[in-house]
């Protein structure tokens, strides 16, 4: 007789490997940088349009990019599914991925970042967007990672976008802490969410990640943290190699 828990978990180690065998390899740090070349304005007051919203961004707070763009639009298209669910986004800068979740309807939305005057902007954006909203608990949260949120949080949803670009594009701290941290941020992100249990029975992450990154090594760790990765979507690029990929990651059925 077939046992069908260890089959079903025997296809989903293979599903997991696939998906890391397809992936591509570290770009080499030369084309890193030529990517990441562009002249920063982070330490200047800016704004920010997406749809019908316009944001104000004050000095230090990163403008989302491309890569952001991939979770806001599939935040509002319900992709990523947040009504009445508990979501974290971490990393959360300017607010728009909370904003999105206050207009679909989330139960719980932790904004979440390291940086204090990210998290105050993104209270006041939210604040000025959605306002106090029956059934939506709107939590601002400055944590590095998890290290402040309660143990009973239960998520059923977590995006993250990290600054995991693998070669250092500047000597700025603001600009490091945003871009170029490196692979290890990811990698305490899967550790905390699998030692403290934060993550609810049927939650999912969605973590964009690019091959400006440690991609693969990333990627192998969510699935020895016993997470099955699925590829949403890939985008690349004209005019480099660069390949960013949006990822939903979900436990691996118990055997």
């Amino acid at each position: 007789m077939t046992d069908r828990l260890a089959a079903d978990a025997t296809a989903t180690r293979n599903d997991a490997r696939a998906v890391l065998e397809a992936l591509p390899d570290t770009l080499p740090r030369e084309e890193i940088l030529a990517i990441n070349s562009a002249k920063s304005d982070i330490h200047t007051a800016r704004t920010y349009a997406y749809r019908d919203w316009t944001f104000a961004l004050p000095p230090g707070v990163f403008k989302p990019g491309d890569t952001s763009r991939l979770v806001h639009d599939r935040l509002l298209d319900g992709t990523i599914p947040v009504e009445g669910r508990s979501y974290a986004a971490m990393g959360v800068g300017l607010g728009v991925e909370a904003v999105i979740a206050g207009t679909r309807g989330a139960r719980e939305i932790y904004a979440a970042d390291v940086h204090p005057d990210s998290v105050a902007t993104a209270s006041e954006t939210y604040a000025r967007i959605v306002g106090d909203r029956p059934g939506t608990v709107f939590r601002p949260l400055v944590s590095n990672l998890f290290e402040e949120f309660p143990d009973s949080a239960g998520l059923d949803v977590i995006t993250f976008n990290p600054p995991a670009v693998s070669a250092r594009t500047s000597d700025d701290p603001t600009v490091v802490r945003n871009v170029c941290v490196g692979a290890g941020i990811v990698l305490r992100f899967f550790d905390q969410i699998v030692t403290r249990d934060l993550l609810a029975p049927d939650g999912a992450i969605y973590l964009v990640v690019s091959n400006t990154a440690e991609l693969k090594r990333i990627v192998g760790h969510a699935v020895e943290a016993g997470f099955r990765p699925e590829v949403l979507h890939r985008q690349t690029w004209e005019g480099d190699n660069c390949q960013a990929y949006l990822f939903k990651l979900s436990r691996h059925p118990q055997n």
